[in-house]
C-alpha cells in the first residue's frame, strides 16, 4: 500500500526574533498552526526535517513541545519521523521519547533513508 508522506521543514515552524534569538512562544504557535492545517488530512505520515535548523532547543523546551503534541492527537496521532543532524540526535530522541510517552508514534533519525523506511512500514 502506498504511503503518503508530508514533509515539514524546520523553517515551517521554527521562529526567531528580529535579533536572531530563538522565539519559543512563536515556534510553539507555528507548530500548532502546522498541526491544525494537517489535522484534516488522512492516510499520511510526517517527516519533520530539522537538519538545517540553526537553533538548539533545550530539554525543557522539547518537553513542552511534546506536551503540545498530546493536545492535538488528530494531527500527531500518526507516525512522525524527526530527521536531524548526528550531533543533535540526543535532543531529537528526547523529544521522541516525550512525545511517545504521550501517545504519539515519534522516532528520531539521522538518515533520510532510515526515516523513510520506518514511515513506510
Amino acid at each position: 500500500m502506498p504511503t503518503n508522506i508530508k514533509i515539514i521543514h524546520d523553517t515551517d515552524f521554527i521562529r526567531v526574533t528580529a535579533t536572531g534569538e530563538f522565539d519559543f512562544t512563536a515556534t510553539s504557535n507555528a507548530l500548532l498552526e502546522v498541526a491544525h492545517t494537517a489535522a484534516p488530512l488522512s492516510n499520511y505520515v510526517v517527516l519533520v526535517d530539522t537538519r538545517k535548523a540553526h537553533t538548539q532547543l533545550t530539554d525543557p523546551q522539547l518537553w513542552t513541545l511534546a506536551k503540545e503534541v498530546e493536545q492535538h492527537p488528530t494531527a500527531f496521532g500518526r507516525k512522525t519521523a524527526i530527521l536531524c543532524r548526528p550531533e543533535r540526535v540526543d535532543s531529537a530522541e528526547f523529544f521522541a521519547l516525550c512525545a511517545e510517552n504521550r501517545g504519539a508514534p515519534v522516532r528520531a533519525f539521522t538518515s533520510f533513508e532510515d526515516a523513510m523506511d520506518w514511515l513506510s512500514e
